[in-house]
Formats: C-alpha cells, sequence, structure tokens
C-alpha cells in the first residue's frame, strides 16, 4: 500500500492519466468524419464550372452534365469531397461537364432540383442540353441523389450509368 501511494504522490499515475488521454484523443480524431467547412472538392484537378456556364458548355460539347449541390456547413458534403479525389473519379470527370452548386448561395437553383427534397448533398445527371434525368439515381428508396459520401464506387456506378444513357451509337 506504501508504494502505490508514493506512485500517486509522485505524479506517476498523473502522468499515465495524460498519457490516456492523448491516445483516446488521437484515435477519436482520426475516426471523425471531415469537418463541414473543411472540403476539398479537388478543384486542381476537376475542372468544376458554374451553371450557366456549365450548361453552355455541355450542350456545345454534347458532355452530360454532373451536377452537384451542396453547403459548407454540412459534415455530410465535405465526406462526399473526398470522393472526387479518387483518381477514378477525376479521369472519368472527364467525359462530364462539372458543375457544382453551394445550395445556400443559390437557393433559388436548389429549388429547381429537388425531385424528392432538398437534403444535400444532391447529385444529379443531366443530359447535355441540360435536362434532368430522374432515373440516373443512387438506387435507394429514399434520398434518390444522395450518392456514398465515402466510397467513389456509387458516383462512379452513377457516372458510367449516365455515359451510357449518354453514349452515342
Amino acid at each position: 500500500m506504501e508504494r502505490a501511494r508514493c506512485i500517486v504522490e509522485g505524479g506517476s499515475m498523473a502522468k499515465i492519466g495524460i498519457i490516456v488521454a492523448i491516445m483516446v484523443a488521437t484515435v477519436a480524431l482520426l475516426r471523425v468524419p471531415a469537418l463541414a467547412g473543411a472540403e476539398d472538392w479537388n478543384d486542381a484537378n476537376i475542372r468544376w464550372l458554374k451553371y450557366d456556364e456549365g450548361l453552355a458548355t455541355a450542350k456545345k460539347e454534347q458532355k452530360p452534365v454532373c451536377l452537384v449541390f451542396f453547403t459548407s456547413w454540412c459534415p455530410h458534403c465535405a465526406n462526399f469531397a473526398k470522393v472526387f479525389q479518387s483518381p477514378d473519379v477525376v479521369a472519368k470527370s472527364k467525359a462530364f461537364v462539372m458543375v457544382r452548386i453551394n445550395g445556400d448561395d443559390d437557393r433559388a437553383l436548389s429549388d429547381q432540383y429537388k425531385p424528392d427534397g432538398s437534403y444535400i448533398p444532391r447529385t444529379f445527371f443531366l443530359s447535355p442540353q441540360g435536362e434532368l434525368i430522374p432515373e440516373l439515381t443512387a438506387g435507394r428508396a429514399q434520398y434518390k441523389y444522395f450518392y456514398d459520401e465515402f466510397k467513389p464506387a456509387g458516383i462512379l456506378a452513377g457516372m458510367d450509368a449516365a455515359l451510357q444513357k449518354f453514349s452515342k451509337p
């Protein structure tokens, strides 16, 4: 008992407590999803256009549009942004006109694209003429246009379906 009191009084238990707290905090931080406002949509490798410019480019180049609605405060959007870091998504994006819209900055436009609600992120595929193709979804019964926010496979499958729909015979 005397030895235990010496360890506690000597500060060793306090040091162990601090080390344990640091370890727990580190593990917790590594498992936390992306923080809202910290999104990186890979602007360096994906050419994101504004809505009007994107529709004009799609019509001119006869490419389908990948239209993403997000907000800067949404943690799901920050997670989804990471999907666009995938080399496969970057490569596939070259076949699309990529348009990204902050729904808070353009509410009127966001309100035009909410066939099953105004949740975010929402990703739509449009024809080269700018028409929404409602059957191109993430395959969910609810939140049909909410693609997997962690894995590129979801958005890649959507891109493949859009390219197949708009491929020239």
